[in-house]
């Protein structure tokens, strides 16, 4: 079952960037009793997401749009969130 903060987070970013690719991969299970864990569950995220919105922009840009994209989530709600953002057509490595 996917957590609420995960929800929130593919919402967002489905209103924001409407993504031929998205997922949101809870990684909080790997960081368990380490810096940042809540005890939450949702501590840990990796987003993976390609939309034409990345078009023309460097990784520190799309990064800067997705965290925008999701307001107080990083940062403050989610200790830790990797962020791989691609256009269409580029390999998502």
């Amino acid at each position: 079952m996917t957590g609420t903060v995960a929800r929130e987070i593919e919402t967002l970013l489905q209103e924001a960037f409407a993504p031929t690719r998205l997922e949101v991969i809870n990684d909080s299970a790997r960081h368990h009793g380490h810096a940042g864990d809540d005890g939450s569950g949702e501590s840990h995220f990796t987003v993976v997401i390609e939309s034409a919105a990345f078009a023309g922009q460097n990784r520190l840009q799309r990064q800067r749009l997705v965290n925008r994209a999701l307001g107080d989530i990083p940062g403050n709600r989610v200790h830790a969130l990797a962020i791989r953002a691609f256009a269409p057509g580029e390999a998502a490595a």
